[in-house]
């Protein structure tokens, strides 16, 4: 599908294709050019309208590229990564969307698969502001990074309440099978930061003014969204140093636990040693004394014999405090 916002002769609407005269050298026309999930034919117009290099065309279209920015003759071309929600709701990890923009002094063009959250909310935004175009195609292109970064934050708020619920469940209730929990987790944020690190490196660029198509104006924007990033990115950080103390504490707690099994074993291994030896010292088939009581008194005497070495044996362990 193809959306197109122009602004020309100090007027602005909406069109369904892109009139090759407004790329002439004598226009006025400033415009946006959405193409979502655009058909062999829509896609077209980035080869036959724009003259769009061949290399660049090939990765807009394609499924998933690596964030960057390459800079052509006559435009930018930029890659950034959008959050992808419905794989976010679906509880499947952290996962990414591309978006590719085309930026010239003149237009912005935009490529993605048409589940873009920030693309369709500016496109929202358009159809009560008709003025959206006033800034120019960098700034347009501000508004639209400003938004898909901004959409990080919730996503990285649910990243944290899980992290948050899955140290509590490591102290409060640890169970053996949790460091599958944890590694899916740190797999999660080892995401995270793949996404956001390439990002803030490239947005650090367009924020240098390092490309004329930026106005220094614009250009001091998107060192506020850099600076959006660069939080991000230390979060990230921060949240993966969380994960690997977090780890380390339910290594603790699973070998305390095994140490815990390990003593109550032995405790009823050492009890049953005296008792075992006594057992077999009157089971042997040689005369013993009956302590002149008669074999039925014996058998009772040597009972509590047992039980008094069970009750010594427990009270010196929980004297040197072993219990």
């Amino acid at each position: 599908m193809i959306f197109v916002l122009v602004r020309a002769g100090g007027q602005v609407r909406t069109a369904d294709r892109v009139d090759p005269e407004w790329l002439r050298p004598h226009s006025d026309a400033v415009f946006w050019v959405d193409l979502a999930r655009p058909t062999p034919e829509e896609a077209r117009v980035l080869v036959d309208v724009f003259k769009f290099h061949e290399l660049a065309v090939e990765d807009a279209l394609a499924t998933t590229h690596h964030p960057k920015v390459d800079l052509y003759e006559g435009f930018l071309y930029v890659i950034l990564h959008g959050i992808d929600f419905e794989k976010a709701k679906a509880k499947r990890g952290f996962a990414t969307r591309d978006i590719d923009f085309f930026l010239s002094t003149r237009y912005l063009v935009t490529v993605h698969d048409g589940r873009s959250r920030s693309v369709q909310q500016i496109r929202e935004l358009a159809g009560r502001n008709s003025d959206l175009l006033a800034e120019g195609p960098a700034g347009l292109m501000h508004r639209i990074v400003d938004t898909l970064v901004d959409n990080y934050r919730p996503e990285v708020d649910r990243l944290e309440k899980r992290m948050d619920r899955l140290e509590r469940d490591v102290f409060t209730r640890p169970r053996r099978n949790m460091i599958r929990a944890i590694i899916e987790m740190k797999r999660d944020i080892v995401s995270l930061r793949q996404v956001v690190l390439p990002q803030r490196d490239m947005l650090g660029r367009l924020g240098r003014r390092e490309f004329e198509l930026i106005d220094p104006q614009v250009s001091y924007r998107f060192r506020d969204v850099y600076d959006h990033l660069v939080r991000l990115s230390d979060e990230a950080l921060m949240f993966q140093d969380r994960m690997t103390s977090l780890v380390e504490a339910h290594l603790s707690n699973i070998s305390n636990q095994l140490n815990s099994v390990m003593k109550i074993l032995t405790v009823i291994a050492t009890i049953f040693m005296p008792l075992t030896f006594i057992t077999g010292l009157f089971g042997m088939n040689v005369d013993l004394p009956d302590f002149g009581f008669g074999s039925h008194a014996t058998f009772w005497i040597l009972l509590g014999i047992m039980g008094a070495v069970v009750g010594f044996m427990l009270w010196w362990f929980r004297h040197n405090e072993w219990l």
